[in-house]
């Protein structure tokens, strides 16, 4: 069965966003240290259960607080994160929009919905950012925020992509969603309907 929509988390599943904070840190002259990468991304987390904040701000916390980077660097970073490189399959997007919808889900802001899709060469059928709607993944309203927009009702022939099973597709399945794991090297694993190696591999199952 063709799905009617499929959503993507972008942050860690079609950015590359370990090598991006990578590059990043190391050009402000603070290497980041292997476990420090989950230390930042746990940080944003909390900060996102505070009250709302802008993607950019968090990530100028995070880098701070946990960090210690400079605040104006820390800012600079948080404002280009959209720009961090994709990973190389990226461009299996394209093909599956020949497919089917596909929409992002992204606890980012417009101006990085707009970077990563200048990346990518092309723009998603629809992108939907926690700065539109202030709230960010995990919370359930986020799915049917989308739902309104697109007019696809949570179920099985709507899927659901991310390399965090823990965190996105948790709630995608309780959703009754058709949930697919990207096994991303810093990915966080946990049960999905489908598990796949990248991007190439979503294009050859729904081709």
């Amino acid at each position: 069965m063709v799905p009617s929509l499929i959503t993507f988390d972008i942050f860690g599943t079609v950015l590359d966003w370990k090598s991006g904070m990578e590059a990043s840190c190391l050009a402000a002259g603070r290497p980041l240290r292997h476990e420090e990468f989950d230390s930042v991304v746990n940080r944003q987390a909390e900060i996102e259960a505070e009250a709302f904040l802008s993607y950019s701000q968090i990530t100028r916390r995070s880098l701070i607080e946990v960090l210690g980077l400079d605040e104006h660097v820390a800012e600079e970073i948080g404002n280009n994160v959209g720009e961090w490189p994709l990973f190389s399959d990226a461009s299996a997007l394209r093909g599956l929009m020949k497919i089917t919808p596909c929409a992002a889900m992204t606890n980012s802001d417009r101006a990085h919905g707009k970077q990563v899709q200048q990346s990518l060469g092309f723009e998603l059928s629809d992108w939907l950012s926690a700065e539109e709607i202030r709230l960010y993944k995990p919370d359930p309203n986020f799915w049917w925020a989308m739902s309104r927009r697109t007019g696809v009702q949570p179920g099985p022939t709507w899927w659901h992509v991310s390399a965090y099973a823990d965190f996105d597709l948790a709630v995608a399945d309780q959703l009754g969603l058709t949930t697919v794991f990207v096994r991303r090297a810093h990915a966080r694993p946990g049960s999905a309907r489908h598990g796949i190696l990248d991007l190439n591999d979503l294009v050859a199952m729904l081709d």
